[in-house]
């Protein structure tokens, strides 16, 4: 509607200064005819006199009034209409002129403005002067003309107006299908698609744009759906099991150990709390929490100090560089470490390798187990949350199932990858970070 009218809007001015441009291109020829028409009239009268047959009632033909004056300014002849009149003008063409023409409001004798024309003519007895007069030609020229120039516009708006609305309407009908067909789409019912129109347009773009998006938008939802299920069973995990073992202690409270059954549901407690604390590192790293650390982090002292702080229960070999320095967040970067050995002790069998390397201007940190190891095809899951893949590695080791995808996160916030790569036995993790200058 606001495109409607402001079309209209715009082709009613246009009508209305083409229509005034028209009134004053016409006005001025109609003005220049008329003008010519005066003196034509004028000049006929000069004509009889110079011819000696100067009538005492001039024919005025369509000019509203001829008068002829003799040299003392008397009436000699005129139209019938102004017949025993006063002369109906005073001016005299100047001495270096023939003729004068001057717009009178009225003429002696006459009513409303009418442009005369006075010419000079050469008698023996002195210069007569014929003065012609016809009506002046108003701004609009006719009536008749306004009234065509006002039907013309109105009918050159309506088209407008028509011919913008059609066009509009049809230009937006596919926009208005996507809109409803997006209106219609929601959380449980997400895999509808908007129409994509068929000419090869901005709409048919803006309509597959609309449809990736909805792909990714159910893309992130099925992976939210498996992750609450595959989270919730894992929070229902210890919890189900600290229950049942408080609910069958409180059975037989007389023949139960109540230390061992408060050791057992610590470790299921400690297992809640290891599962809860993930999910908050996640949901902050998801939300954006993952700042760029300014802290400069040698990654051998990081691995050195990781190791002194928590012994591991398998022989460590390490192959660490001096000097492979990294610029980020050193709490987050330990925690990616921590995460790597944690894995890699719960899956190796009885030994974990430790390199640290420079690679151009990258700064490499590998750690190597050697279990079972990953097939290629599954490298990529892995990383994904609440995997499981086959017994050997799976969760029931003591891992929550989201170490490796907070490293991967972690690993993107510093600029950097983590990958699987192949090697001679078990799973090789590699991680690339960008080298501080």
């Amino acid at each position: 509607m606001r495109m409607t009218l402001t079309a209209g809007a715009i082709a009613a001015l246009v009508c209305f200064g083409v229509s005034l441009l028209v009134l004053l291109g016409v006005r001025g020829q109609v003005e220049d005819f008329e003008r010519e028409k005066t003196i034509s009239a004028a000049l006929e009268v000069v004509h009889l006199i110079k011819r000696g047959r100067l009538p005492p009632v001039l024919p005025r033909d369509e000019t509203a009034a001829l008068q002829v004056l003799n040299a003392e300014d008397r009436v000699l002849s005129s139209s019938a209409e102004i017949r025993g009149r006063p002369p109906i003008a005073s001016f005299k063409p100047t001495e270096q002129s023939v003729y004068a023409i001057r717009r009178l409001c009225p003429p002696t004798g006459l009513e409303g403005c009418m442009s005369v024309v006075a010419f000079r003519v050469y008698q023996m007895d002195g210069d007569w002067t014929v003065y012609a007069a016809d009506d002046v030609i108003p701004w609009y020229v006719s009536s008749h003309l306004v009234i065509f120039l006002l039907c013309l516009s109105l009918l050159l708006v309506l088209i407008t107006i028509v011919g913008c609305w059609r066009t509009v309407d049809q230009t937006l009908a596919p926009v208005e299908a996507i809109r409803a067909k997006l209106a219609e789409i929601t959380a449980t019912d997400s895999g509808r698609r908007v129409p994509v129109p068929p000419n090869r347009d901005e709409l048919r773009a803006l309509a597959e744009a609309a449809n990736a998006t909805l792909d990714r938008l159910d893309a992130a939802l099925e992976q939210q759906r498996r992750f609450t299920s595959d989270a919730s069973h894992d929070l229902r995990s210890p919890i189900t099991a600290a229950r049942a073992q408080v609910e069958d202690a409180l059975l037989h409270p007389d023949d139960t150990d109540w230390r061992e059954v408060g050791e057992a549901v610590l470790g299921s407690l400690d297992r809640l709390q290891d599962i809860v604390s993930d999910l908050l590192e996640l949901a902050r790293l998801d939300a954006g929490g993952a700042r760029e650390g300014t802290d400069l982090v040698e990654l051998a002292d990081l691995v050195r100090a990781e190791l002194a702080r928590s012994p591991r229960t398998k022989t460590l070999d390490t192959d660490l560089a001096p000097g492979v320095t990294v610029r980020g967040d050193r709490l987050r970067l330990a925690r990616l470490l921590t995460n790597l050995l944690d894995n890699a002790e719960r899956h190796a069998t009885s030994r974990i390798q430790i390199v640290v390397r420079a690679e151009g201007d990258s700064a490499v940190l590998e750690v190597i187990d050697d279990g079972a190891g990953i097939a290629p095809g599954e490298r990529e899951i892995v990383f994904q949350r609440f995997t499981r893949l086959d017994a050997a590695r799976n969760r029931d080791a003591g891992g929550t199932g989201l170490g490796l995808p907070i490293a991967r996160q972690v690993a993107r916030a510093h600029n950097g990858t983590l990958v699987i790569e192949d090697s001679a036995s078990g799973a090789r993790f590699v991680l690339r970070v960008p080298r501080a200058g």
